[in-house]
């Protein structure tokens, strides 16, 4: 599996340290608790109709956008017994993850690609066009749900998720 780059900021220095983050799938509750609560049953693997979840490290699940998006269709939170994937309120939202375009993206070195942006149910993705020159991409975070639908279809992988501080 391909794990999602994430960027946060160092506590005392104030500067961008990059980690390596691992996706849970929808509705997981606070790492610590969900890693105390997940019996490793695979159930929720099981539940998900886009096959997206996976075993990684320790038996745990964990969301591979490689393989395509999340739907939100809460089937792993349902079939979860030990509520190590919990769904309170049904509108509750599924996690705080938002895509963002990275430097690798070819809009700006001048190739067509708008791949990210076709892909993006959300339409949070959208390219304006540029007299002279290729359409740029946009972004509005406000509009992207983290469904990760725009990762996989990316050429150069410039697509990255993050957690929505």
């Amino acid at each position: 599996m391909e794990s999602v780059s994430l960027q946060r900021r160092g506590f005392l220095s104030g500067r961008a340290r990059s980690t390596t983050f691992i996706p849970r799938p929808p509705w997981a509750v606070p790492e610590a608790l969900f890693i105390e609560r997940c019996t490793r049953c695979g159930d929720c693997i099981d539940a998900c109709p886009t096959r997206i979840l996976t075993k990684v490290g320790g038996g745990y699940p964990a969301v591979d956008f490689t393989r395509g998006e999340c739907t939100f269709c809460g089937e792993c939170a349902s079939c979860c017994q030990p509520h190590a994937l919990w769904r309170e309120e049904a509108d509750a939202p599924a996690w705080t993850l938002v895509a963002r375009i990275g430097e690798a993206c070819l809009a700006p070195r001048g190739v067509e690609c708008r791949i990210c942006g076709e892909a993006c149910p959300s339409g949070a993705i959208r390219f304006r066009p540029r007299p002279g020159g290729v359409a740029q991409p946009s972004f509005d975070a406000a509009r992207c749900t983290g469904c990760g639908a725009c990762f996989a279809p990316c050429p150069v992988r410039a697509i990255v998720l993050e957690v929505d501080a």
